[in-house]
């Protein structure tokens, strides 16, 4: 088992840790529902170092990149981030992931923990064009200061003016008097706030300056727990639930990363996909009775007819009631429709609702 830079300190403040991806993770410290109101309303911080970290560079980095993800990147200009994804060969995908372009030959690739070793394969075996690519996983940190207060909170810590900075922009600046340390407005909780990249020895100094930085603000520690309810509540896919090697981005209702306007791996098998319509979709949906709908519950029709299954589900902290996606059939799929969730012996009525479930 692999051990994160704070390991000791998520520790020392009684965080639940638990094996994910081959690291020991905090999964909560005071308990999910006080640390999802804690994000939606003031703010906190969540140790994601085990994160994946790809640099790819050289005058041929844009052409792997564009080669093996769909959206595309020859959008960006520096300082700017994109989310994307790698599809495969079968219609499904490799990975969802951020890219940050630094500069014109210069991209800091952020994939899933449990997809590292796959997705470095992956792009290596497209990599024909020589890019250079290196593996930074294991040097760097990452946290996620998230939540509404989160550019006052952090202001204290950097020249950036945090408060004017666009979604899905990043700067290179001094934080915490580190410097070097990648700044970016990006975060996977609808509520605003940022991701820091910093070098592993400098964890413990980041976190300490974030703790007292926030104080008075109310920052707490956040588990992955709770990340994964935030999540949840805008609707955003995790790999593994909602999409996976067998889920296709036209499918998992992210035609809008999947650009047709260049080649990449399996573009002409997904572009006919888009204009034929995909055979299912992943719905969203709300339950109209009390429950917790769980992955891998089956949905049923109203003859009880297994049509699909819950890819993700929970007791939503901010709406109190449970939420979950799903695949069914594309002709079941639709706003308002209604479609039953067989939780244990008994089927729950549900409506499809639009994304997110959260409106803040």
């Amino acid at each position: 088992m692999k051990e994160i830079a704070l390991d000791a300190i998520h520790k020392s403040l009684n965080a639940k840790m638990v094996p994910f991806a081959g690291y020991n993770m905090p999964v909560s410290y005071e308990g999910v529902n006080i640390e999802h109101q804690t994000v939606r309303e003031k703010l906190g911080v969540f140790d994601v170092s085990h994160m994946g970290e790809f640099l790819i560079s050289g005058d041929k980095a844009l052409d792997l990149i564009q080669k093996v993800c769909s959206n595309d990147a020859s959008k960006l200009t520096d300082g700017k981030a994109q989310y994307t994804c790698m599809p495969n060969e079968t219609g499904g995908i490799i990975d969802d992931l951020i890219i940050y372009r630094i500069n014109e030959e210069k991209y800091l690739l952020v994939v899933n923990a449990s997809n590292i070793e796959k997705d470095w394969n992956w792009i290596s075996q497209h990599n024909t064009m020589d890019a250079t690519m290196r593996d930074m996983s294991d040097e760097l940190s990452l946290l996620a200061i998230q939540g509404p207060k989160a550019a006052e909170a952090m202001q204290s810590l950097t020249d950036i003016d945090l408060q004017n900075m666009k979604f899905y922009t990043f700067e290179v600046a001094e934080f915490a008097g580190v410097e070097k340390v990648i700044i970016s407005a990006t975060g996977y909780t609808g509520s605003g706030g940022f991701e820091i990249y910093f070098k592993n020895e400098d964890a413990a100094e980041i976190w300490e300056k974030v703790m007292a930085a926030g104080k008075d603000f109310g920052i707490k520690p956040i588990g992955l727990a709770a990340r994964d309810t935030l999540r949840l509540e805008m609707g955003f896919c995790l790999y593994g639930n909602d999409i996976d090697d067998t889920t296709s981005p036209i499918e998992a209702g992210l035609g809008w990363i999947t650009k047709f306007t260049k080649e990449f791996v399996n573009s002409e098998n997904l572009k006919k996909e888009k204009e034929e319509g995909p055979k299912r979709k992943l719905i969203a949906f709300e339950l109209d009775e009390r429950g917790i709908p769980r992955q891998g519950y089956d949905i049923v029709d109203e003859n009880g007819k297994v049509i699909g299954h819950v890819t993700s589900g929970t007791m939503s902290p901010s709406l109190e009631k449970g939420i979950g996606l799903g695949y069914v059939p594309a002709d079941v799929a639709g706003i308002g429709n209604k479609i039953q969730i067989q939780i244990r012996k008994k089927a729950v009525p549900a409506t499809q609702v639009k994304l997110p479930f959260y409106k803040g």
